[in-house]
């Protein structure tokens, strides 16, 4: 890829090697397309999810949007103060981007969660990859704004996990305690049908004569009637 030339009026002073101010500019300008990318695609989700979850989704999408659109004016700054060239366009983004747009007309609310945590993962892979350039430069000042950002897209993807898994354990109980209540039916619907069942039922509830079990199609039910 071809580094722009930066214009002797946009070119502030620094101490670096102006090798190390070309690479990491270049990688800082990647770097910010990725972060505008993941923007909106949180946005983007944010926008569009669904479901019993709604409320919840919706406020935590709202507050990592916002988490990572503040990132992205220091980004282009770090650039700037080390006498380099930033991003300048939507096109620019589109060339410099390596995290993926999506486009889908419908995402599941776990397809979003899922795709997010993804996102922010390889943000943190490329955000350390960053970080590696700048110590090998000697530029601790944007290492040091690097660890930060780190740290919060870590605590991204720890939401996003441990929310995507407690609703995946809520449709599990539910799933079972559907298919249990399915099984207990079932089985009563066969004892039903075995002779001398309904003086049985009787004697274990110490009911006999008046107080017999004499309906039983509301056992099905998880109801007993009595005389």
């Amino acid at each position: 890829m071809t580094i722009p030339a930066v214009r002797p009026e946009l070119q502030s002073p620094t101490d670096l090697k102006s090798n190390a101010t070309r690479d990491i500019a270049a990688a800082l300008r990647a770097l910010l397309a990725d972060v505008f990318v993941l923007y909106i695609n949180t946005k983007n989700f944010y926008w569009h999810i669904s479901g019993s979850h709604f409320r919840d989704y919706h406020l935590l999408l709202d507050e990592q949007s916002d988490q990572i659109f503040a990132m992205t004016d220091d980004i282009a700054e770090r650039a700037r103060k080390i006498g380099a060239a930033t991003i300048r366009s939507i096109g620019h983004i589109k060339r410099e981007q390596r995290i993926l747009d999506n486009d889908a007309e419908f995402v599941t609310p776990q397809d979003m969660l899922a795709e997010l945590r993804s996102d922010n993962l390889q943000l943190t892979s490329e955000m350390r990859r960053v970080h590696e350039l700048c110590d090998r430069c000697g530029d601790v000042a944007t290492a040091s704004v690097l660890e930060n950002w780190i740290d919060q897209t870590k605590r991204r993807v720890w939401f996003l996990y441990e929310v995507a898994r407690s609703s995946c354990q809520l449709r599990l109980t539910r799933a079972v305690g559907r298919s249990n209540l399915e099984h207990q039916h079932r089985s009563l619907a066969v004892m039903r049908r075995r002779p001398g069942f309904a003086v049985q039922t009787s004697r274990l509830l110490g009911r006999q004569g008046p107080g017999a079990v004499h309906d039983l199609g509301h056992l099905g039910e998880g109801r007993l009637a009595f005389t």
